[in-house]
Formats: C-alpha cells, sequence, structure tokens
C-alpha cells in the first residue's frame, strides 16, 4: 500500500492499524517525516508536499544533505554484505529503518544468506504500511511501529522476539538516525541496550551527519528541528564518544564514502529533477558528511 499524494486534502484521512497497537495512528501531514524526506533523496515517490518543501528550503543552506542520503543507502549495502558474507551474521534489527526502496535490509542479507532474518523497526506509520504490503509472505521478515528510544519495548514486540535470538550474534543498525537522538535522550542508552545484552560476536552498524566545525553544525541542527523533525548534528569525536567500548573494523569511523568503496555495487534510483543540482555537492562541500562504520561488541 503507499500513498503519494500533493497535499493532505488530496489525500484524505488515512490511518495504519498495527496489530499489537489496535489503534488507529494517523499520519502527519502537517509536518515533514525523516523517513519521507530520505525516501525522496533516495529516488521515492511516497512523500507529500511538506516533504519536499521542507527540503527544497534546507538544500540551499547544507546541499551535501542529497550526497549524504545516497552515500548512506550505499553504505547500507556494503555493511549488509559484510556482515553477512565475512561475519556470517544471520539475524539483522533495523533501528528506524525507513521507507522500503531497492536493495532493503532483507533483500542485501538474504542475496548473500537466504536464511537471515531481518526485523525492521521505525516510528513512521506509513513505514508499517508499506512494510506490511512489501513483507506479507515472508516468515524471516517483519517491520513494526516503535520508538527506537524505548528500546525494551522494540526487545519484547512478540514479532522481533519470534525471529531475534539474542543468544546468537546479531547485527543492530542505527543507519542515518543517530542524529535524531539528541541529548536529552541518551543516545548512549539508546545504541547500547539491545547490544550489551546480545550474544558475545554481535556488530552494530552505525552512521551519523556530523560537521566538522561546532558552528555549521549547530545551524544544521537549528534549522532542521525548526522544521519539526528532532535532529543534533554532532563533531566526529561527538559520535565516537557515543559508542565507546565497542570496537570499529576496518576502517573504522569515517567518511561512510571512504567505508569500503565498491564501483561495482548496484546503482540507486535517479533523483528527481528538483534534487539534480545538488547531487555531487559533497565534492566541494567537506565539512558536513555521514560518519559512522561497523562496531563488534568486544
Amino acid at each position: 500500500m503507499a500513498w503519494h499524494t500533493d497535499s493532505p486534502e488530496e489525500a484524505g484521512e488515512c490511518a495504519v492499524i498495527d496489530e499489537h497497537r489496535p489503534e488507529k495512528v494517523s499520519i502527519p501531514y502537517d509536518v515533514p517525516t525523516s523517513a519521507r524526506a530520505y525516501g525522496w533523496m533516495l529516488g521515492g515517490k511516497d512523500n507529500y508536499e511538506v516533504d519536499r518543501d521542507f527540503l527544497l528550503s534546507t538544500l540551499p543552506a547544507f546541499p551535501e544533505c542529497v550526497d549524504i542520503a545516497r552515500q548512506n543507502r550505499q553504505f547500507l549495502f556494503r555493511a549488509v554484505r559484510y556482515l553477512t558474507q565475512e561475519v556470517g551474521i544471520r539475524q539483522f534489527l533495523d533501528m528506524g529503518c525507513g521507507l522500503p526502496t531497492d536493495d532493503n535490509v532483507h533483500q542485501v542479507a538474504q542475496r548473500f544468506a537466504p536464511e537471515a532474518r531481518v526485523a525492521y523497526v521505525d516510528i513512521d506509520p506509513i513505514v508499517l504500511a508499506h512494510g506490511q504490503a512489501l513483507l506479507a509472505d515472508s516468515a524471516t521478515t517483519t517491520v513494526i511501529t516503535a520508538d527506537m528510544r524505548d528500546q525494551q519495548s522494540v526487545i519484547d514486540h512478540p514479532d522481533v522476539r519470534r525471529l531475534i535470538d539474542f543468544d546468537e550474534p546479531v547485527a543492530v543498525l542505527f543507519l542515518s538516525v543517530g542524529h535524531h537522538l539528541v541529548d536529552a535522550d541518551d543516545p548512549s542508552r539508546v545504541l547500547r541496550t539491545v547490544i550489551d545484552r546480545a550474544a558475545p560476536g554481535s556488530y552494530v552498524g552505525f552512521s551519523h551527519v556530523v560537521a566538522d566545525d561546532p558552528a555549521r553544525g549547530a545551524e544544521m541542527t537549528a534549522h532542521i528541528s525548526a522544521g519539526g523533525i528532532p535532529w543534533q548534528t554532532r563533531t566526529p569525536a561527538e559520535v565516537d564518544a557515543l559508542v565507546e567500548g565497542l570496537v570499529p573494523v576496518d576502517p573504522g569511523m569515517v567518511d561512510l564514502a571512504d567505508w569500503r568503496p565498491d564501483p561495482d555495487q548496484p546503482p540507486l534510483a535517479p533523483v528527481h529533477p528538483s534534487l539534480s543540482p545538488y547531487v555531487g555537492a559533497t565534492k566541494d562541500n567537506k565539512g558536513i558528511y555521514e560518519y559512522g562504520g561497523i562496531l563488534r561488541r568486544p
């Protein structure tokens, strides 16, 4: 199921029902959401005018955002391939998964390990609708609506318990969502809750928008937060502090464009013409980028 309209009036009254949360959940039309905005930068069509307007107001000041989103998605492919092929991970918990597009986690993982199991988590109810449609006949993949800040509710969700065995190694993915965790959310707790109870040999995939210049990062934080999306741009050093105690695998925590680059990996869908002028902006603008890697639980 998909909703793609140009205005709330066209969309009408839409709601999603989660079998574990039987009440109707309204889809927000009056504020942008990160899942829909991110999806548009990946070439997706499931967004609203409020999402597009927000991005088009953001990009003149922060033109790197389109490249950042697309580089993160390309990192997802390489990271999941590494975890399945080189490490042998067979279960994944994807926090803040966003809207389905090409080469989702389960598609990449099951390309290299057909028995791999994946649980997706997102707070945006439209993600649940798309995920349920995509995964209706899957016994090895599920999607739940939950707030990743409440890690215990994720762990206790029956669909997660059905697919994820925390007594076996698991990969917990926080890809391009760390910046949605402001300091008041206690991001270190969020990032460590699952991995600290997971079996030895488990991994965290993590990426976060950073700014080398704290003042520039503060400008980005203020702009995006004012649009209604929780956001905190950090420096690389601040991100390193969030994952202290976990062991980065080679090449460490880096600009995602430099994490085991592979020019032969599957291409992404083309961007909408409105976004085309911003593709390649990170070549000239080096101060804001997506920073991350794969980290192992010692």
